[in-house]
């Protein structure tokens, strides 16, 4: 089980989703570059987007931390960062984001993957976080970058995307040695 947090990163707040984010959520997943990017998000309506927001506020199965990342100015929902794939007996896990296209370019996707990162590192233990992503997701390679993952290669064909296609993918990674 883990226990819920809030964490602070580049002028937001990250916490657990909560039921009032389900239109910010329903919104978000309709977003071409979301729709693209995130083909598991499979968010079609209302009732769809308050059943994700239950279910990455519920912890307790110590496999997966949702965070909503919240603006600081605005306290308008911003996007979704979670660590999954939690694999408590090697240190590991993976992490994912999808970012609001009104929120993106302001560094958010990047401090929050900073502070996620840190966070499990130390009160997790984990040893090593994984951050993969098409190779076409430029974006998303800028933020690996910039968070202080390391690229550790491509696996090719890897991943059905929104397009259909399998896609080759980018696997960054960043231990908690890597932390200066």
């Amino acid at each position: 089980m883990i226990a819920a947090v809030e964490l602070r990163a580049a002028g937001t707040r990250l916490r657990p989703p909560e039921v009032a984010d389900a239109p910010a959520v329903l919104l978000l997943a309709q977003d071409p570059d979301v729709r693209m990017w995130n083909p598991r998000c499979s968010i079609p309506d209302h009732a769809a987007a308050v059943a994700d927001c239950l279910t990455g506020a519920d912890w307790s199965g110590g496999a997966q931390a949702t965070f909503s990342i919240i603006d600081d100015a605005t306290a308008a929902y911003a996007g979704t960062i979670a660590l999954h794939h939690i694999d408590h007996d090697n240190a590991q896990a993976r992490i994912g984001y999808r970012i609001a296209p009104w929120t993106r370019g302001r560094g958010v996707a990047t401090g929050s993957v900073r502070a996620v990162s840190q966070w499990a590192f130390t009160t997790l233990r984990l040893q090593r976080i994984v951050l993969t992503h098409a190779i076409g997701n430029t974006a998303s390679c800028h933020v690996a970058h910039k968070a202080g993952f390391a690229l550790e290669g491509v696996m090719r064909a890897s991943k059905r995307f929104g397009d259909g296609l399998l896609h080759d993918e980018h696997l960054h990674a960043l231990l908690a040695a890597d932390r200066g």
